[in-house]
């Protein structure tokens, strides 16, 4: 799999409530840069929802003079919301998601009993990637790769010699993305990481989470394919899928539910929007319930 050579400025904004890396993407050669995975902040006890994370990405754009070309996500993410479309408002940009998005919004618009207001087809975003699609951060080439797994639309972002796989993959100590959400598998996303591991071993990978490894005391979002190959605690080099598969679905049935699952999934298939106000003006976000007996 070809990576260009030139190598992006990346920066990179942790939200330590959520343990998620935003990153600021810039070609070298001028002001143009991607976004990739920001963050809204949410309480969902009292349902309030503020911009102080992505109020620091916009800061840095303005005060670097950036350009925002594009607004990644990676994925439809369960763990955080997202802030693209505030900052496609105030800086600019196409925002951006794998085309699998539609798989995605079929589950949970039945999950959530959505109308037939709420389009299952991605038009919520300017742009769907496919497998192998070019795109370009100023003068800087670009990929998209889908990486499925996690979930059906993963997608992993290369730019020149960094690589932004989202969930896919954590820092070596801490292994790998879980696979139990609606549409994910254990066996799909070994092979996406293979993938990625056959890119060449210098390839720096900037990930989306870290929850530090037992044993570690500080937070880390950055790595190499040779580290992963090495080390990697759930797919070093020679373990094989039939046991990846096995030890992935053992971990997944040992995980609780993500704390913003709910309230993240109904946002981010939206594109990062809150769902249609009510006629008293306000938006609600739905909980279903689930009695044990049922």
């Amino acid at each position: 799999m070809e990576v260009a050579s030139r190598r992006p400025v990346v920066t990179a904004f942790f939200d330590e409530a959520t343990c998620t890396v935003s990153y600021v993407v810039r070609d070298p050669a001028s002001r143009h840069c991607a976004v990739i995975d920001s963050v809204m902040d949410f309480d969902p006890a009292s349902g309030r929802a503020s911009t102080v994370a992505a109020d620091r990405i916009l800061a840095f754009i303005e005060s670097e003079g950036l350009q925002p070309q594009w607004l990644l996500e990676t994925h439809v993410h369960a763990d955080h919301l997202s802030a693209a479309p505030y900052l496609r408002q105030r800086a600019g940009g196409r925002l951006a998601m794998g085309r699998e998005i539609r798989t995605v919004q079929a589950h949970f618009g039945r999950l959530f009993n959505e109308g037939s207001a709420f389009a299952r087809d991605g038009s919520q975003f300017d742009v769907l990637f496919q497998d192998g699609d070019r795109f370009a951060v100023g003068d800087m080439a670009a990929m998209a790769l889908h990486v499925p797994g996690h979930t059906p639309a993963c997608m992993a972002y290369v730019i020149g010699d960094a690589v932004f796989p989202g969930d896919t993959l954590f820092m070596p100590d801490y292994g790998t993305a879980r696979c139990d959400f609606p549409g994910g598998d254990a066996r799909a996303l070994y092979r996406s990481i293979r993938r990625l591991m056959r890119l060449p071993h210098e390839t720096r990978l900037f990930l989306c989470h870290d929850y530090k490894a037992e044993g570690r005391a500080e937070y880390a979002w950055e790595t190499t394919v040779s580290a992963q190959r090495v080390t990697n605690v759930h797919v070093r080099d020679g373990v094989g899928e039939e046991a990846f598969v096995s030890m992935r679905n053992e971990r997944d049935a040992t995980l609780s539910m993500p704390r913003l699952l709910l309230p993240a999934i109904q946002v981010n298939m939206r594109a990062g929007r809150f769902p249609p106000k009510e006629d008293n003006g306000v938006s609600y976000l739905k909980l279903p319930i689930r009695m044990d007996k049922e």
